[in-house]
């Protein structure tokens, strides 16, 4: 094991809750304003993408219990963490607007907004001003932990498939260095129920 945190798997997490959130806050946009049909099987689609989107970043969230903490132990006075934290507590009432509206893609596109603005902002400030500090302070042991607590009770069936797409080609190729074969497997006996989900609600494979 490496005494570097490799932040690969945060990085593309990331990526993936900002992308995402994005897509479907302007897809929805698009069937709110009429110009593109939903029958009952896009929406309901768009209730469970929306729905599990929401779980995987409170999810996610777990970095309050754990990962600052964390920081706070390893790099003491050097972080002030208030400012991502205040971020944080706006995240809640807006994931539970998004999954009481999820039933209506119309009324979804608004939140759906919101949260994607409010993604950018916080992941670019906290990947800024938190990443360095872990990479001088946190173990890579410590930092493994945390990741394992992390990722503890996610949907991979959800979450697993948009990792791969998100990812550069040279992150996929570390990731199946790191994870090895059981994560080719598995990516294959997900990917096509995955395809299918982008294809319906997003018209893209």
């Amino acid at each position: 094991m490496s005494d570097t945190p490799n932040l690969l798997g945060f990085r593309i997490a990331h990526r993936a809750m900002r992308t995402d959130s994005r897509r479907l806050a302007d897809v929805t946009a698009e069937i709110a304003a009429g110009r593109q049909p939903c029958g009952p099987e896009r929406a309901a689609a768009i209730r469970e993408y929306a729905t599990k989107l929401c779980r995987g970043i409170h999810h996610h969230k777990a970095e309050d219990d754990r990962l600052w903490p964390l920081l706070v132990r390893s790099a003491g006075a050097e972080i002030d963490l208030s400012e991502l934290s205040e971020d944080h507590s706006e995240l809640d009432p807006l994931l539970e607007e998004i999954q009481a509206v999820a039933g209506d893609p119309a009324e979804l596109a608004k939140p759906l907004r919101r949260l994607a603005d409010l993604l950018d902002e916080h992941i670019q400030e906290e990947e800024r001003t938190i990443f360095p500090i872990i990479m001088r302070h946190v173990s890579g042991k410590d930092w493994e932990e945390m990741e394992q607590h992390v990722r503890k009770g996610g949907d991979v069936r959800f979450e697993l498939p948009r990792i791969e797409q998100h990812a550069l080609p040279e992150e996929l190729a570390e990731l199946r260095r790191l994870a090895g074969p059981v994560l080719v497997v598995m990516l294959a006996l997900m990917r096509r129920a995955h395809r299918r989900r982008e294809r319906l609600i997003f018209g893209s494979a």
